[in-house]
């Protein structure tokens, strides 16, 4: 989830009008919907969703800002959830938003693959401390800690109640072993105060883009450096292309694991090309009709690629690397497949992964 360094209930706030968003929760473990990979708006990583609008592009690389490359290698469907009485249609009054967040946008599997392999390929080991900035569920903490016993996360956000439901939802469901080797904590990415020395850090979904001011991103990467052990590795996720600078829609069909239906909203509702800032949204509509609108608002700046690269190396950090995504054999759309490039093909939407070492 994309959480910022600083209270998220005035940016959370859903605008609902029938006042439909205040249902009970329950957790929905994301499945992967063999169709089409899928990339959607800000998020971790990919869920597996058929696209409902956007035109085709040549290039396979449609929709919106985001959005249509996959990120990383398709790993086998995830587990289905137990097979039981069938549950009611999702509704606006009924739906968890941060369980429907899970299941459109995110795959956190994929994103600890790359993290993983590329530490490895990078320093000739694997990497054991990992911290999660902006983590928001920390969902993507508990799947590193499931990734071997060495394995230990912590996880940064200001949202406690986005905090509470991780620890409740993702935190809970690990064994006690796995429990112990993870710790969310309610703080500001800037004044990480104990949680240093770590081999990785994280910045993903591009939470990071909260940032509006350059002194303000290079505040935040110096502090990210000084939190890196010697050799540490800062990862990092971008996207781009001129979709990214169009005020549009696009819509998704999305199911949860127990095949209950929802569409995915990606809305930029707001380009200002002064300052780039950009406000962005996420609705979801429902087969009864209601929609729980603005589940999630991101006031963003729509930083560049060079731009973000020159504000890693005025930190300090040096070896700064983009990786670019390859294309599929028969040209329709990426094939999941990230390579270190220092130039990449101009396409309407992609998405990208930085490094940068300490």
């Amino acid at each position: 989830m994309a959480l910022f360094p600083f209270s998220l209930r005035p940016l959370f706030e859903r605008d609902v009008p029938d006042a439909a968003c205040t249902g009970a929760r329950a957790l929905d473990r994301p499945e992967r919907v063999d169709r089409v990979r899928i990339r959607f708006g800000p998020g971790s990583h990919f869920a597996e969703c058929s696209p409902q609008t956007g035109a085709d592009r040549p290039d396979g690389r449609s929709g919106v800002a985001t959005l249509a490359a996959s990120m990383a290698k398709k790993k086998k469907t995830k587990k289905k959830g137990k097979v039981g009485a069938r549950k009611p249609s999702l509704t606006a009054a009924t739906a968890d938003r941060h369980a429907l967040y899970e299941a459109a946008v995110q795959n956190v599997e994929s994103e600890i693959d790359f993290v993983d392999a590329t530490f490895k390929e990078l320093r000739g080991t694997h990497a054991a401390t990992l911290r999660e900035d902006f983590c928001g569920t920390g969902n993507t903490s508990c799947e590193w800690v499931r990734r071997r016993p060495s394995n230990t996360a912590v996880g940064l956000d200001l949202d406690r109640e986005t905090l509470d439901w991780g620890l409740e939802h993702h935190v809970a469901n690990l064994d006690p072993a796995q429990r112990d080797r993870v710790t969310l904590l309610e703080r500001d990415v800037r004044e990480p105060g104990d949680a240093v020395g770590l081999e990785i850090i994280l910045a993903m979904n591009f939470s990071y883009w909260l940032f509006m001011e350059r002194a303000e991103m290079l505040r935040y990467f110096r502090s990210v450096r000084e939190s890196l052990a010697d050799g540490g590795i800062f990862f990092l996720d971008h996207y781009g292309g001129n979709e990214a600078m169009q005020e549009q829609e696009e819509k998704r069909d999305c199911q949860l694991a127990d095949g209950r239906k929802f569409v995915y909203i990606w809305d930029q509702a707001k380009i200002e090309p002064i300052s780039g800032r950009v406000d962005n949204y996420i609705h979801f509509k429902f087969p009864d009709g209601s929609k729980m609108k603005r589940a999630f608002t991101y006031p963003w700046r729509l930083w560049s690629l060079p731009e973000i690269q020159d504000v890693l190396r005025d930190a300090g950090f040096r070896n700064v690397t983009v990786y670019w995504e390859g294309d599929e054999e028969d040209g329709d759309g990426g094939n999941g497949e990230f390579t270190a490039a220092t130039e990449g093909e101009n396409c309407p939407a992609f998405v990208s992964y930085i490094t940068a070492e300490k």
